[in-house]
Parts: structure tokens; sequence; C-alpha cells
């Protein structure tokens, strides 16, 4: 991460997307870092939620100016809900686009929605993780509203300890 403002920023914009109130910035809490992944844990009324995430080590694109950029994988029990793989763009993606990513050989294509891109389904969450876990980077093209193509690398250093991180984090007791 790019220090305390990014982190800040990841936590009170995912906390917006999830609904959660001001009050629950304050009950985030970093349960580890692990490469460049950090994971995290809060409380909602439903239960915890557990995420992970990271900025790019590289972004590309012809923009002027971008917002934060984040990819997750977000954990919520109570929901039945794992290994739910998103982007955060830092921009608004191209109405009715979609989103690809890479992952070694294997590529797969995202909905988007706003600045977020998520997978159509739980199985290709599923796929997308295992594969996150064996790979070495993830490479994310998308396409902006104005019609701006990027192309932003993570690496996947520290991805499985952090993964381990909120799984075990997200069903313990």
């Amino acid at each position: 991460m790019r220090g305390a403002n990014a982190l800040k920023a990841l936590v009170i914009f995912f906390l917006t997307l999830t609904g959660a109130t001001a009050a629950s910035a304050q009950d985030v809490t970093v349960i580890g870092t692990h490469g460049v992944w950090t994971a995290y844990s809060y409380k909602e009324d439903s239960g915890i939620v557990c995420y992970m995430a990271s900025e790019p080590t590289k972004a590309e694109g012809n923009y002027t100016r971008r917002g934060d950029v984040f990819a997750l994988v977000t954990h919520r029990p109570s929901e039945d809900s794992l290994d739910v793989v998103s982007i955060v763009a830092g921009y608004a993606y191209k109405e009715n686009s979609d989103v690809s990513i890479q992952i070694g050989s294997a590529t797969y294509d995202m909905f988007t929605h706003g600045e977020r891109a998520w997978n159509r389904d739980e199985a290709t969450d599923k796929t997308i993780v295992k594969a996150m876990v064996r790979g070495s980077k993830l490479t994310v093209k998308g396409t902006s509203g104005r019609g701006t193509l990027t192309t932003d690398t993570y690496s996947l250093s520290g991805f499985t300890a952090a993964h381990k991180d909120i799984t075990a984090a997200c069903t313990a007791g």
C-alpha cells in the first residue's frame, strides 16, 4: 500500500460500498500484512467481514487523473459468501464493458458497474483465487467511461498468507 492515506481511503471506500457506518471504520482491524497484500476484518450487523487488498505495482494508461486502485478478495460467512474477487478501478468503467484479468496463461472476464468489476459467478471466483494462490502476478485490463484503456499489474507476493489470514479470521469461532 502507498501508506496510511491509501489504507484509510481503502477502509472508508470499502465500508461505504458495503453500507457500513462511519463508526464501523473505527472497528476495522488489520489482521496481517504479507508481501503487498493486507488482510482486514470488521463486524457489521450480519456478522464478521474479512477482506484482503493490494494496490497495483504497475499502472499503465493515458490518463491524467485516477483515484485509488485495488484488487480485493472478500469473505462474508454470514451470507455464505467466500472468495469474492473484485477490482476497484479508480475511475468509472465504460458502461456494459468487461474487464479482462490474466493470471499466468489463464484469462477471465469480469463484469463492471461504476468503478468496480466482479466475476459473474461463485465458481469463477473460486477458480481465480486458486490461480492467484499459484500465480506470481495478476494483470487487469479495463476501459474507462472516456475510452481510456488501463492495464494494472498486481504482485501476488503475500497473497496466499493474506488469504489464510482472512479465512482463519472469518471461520474461527
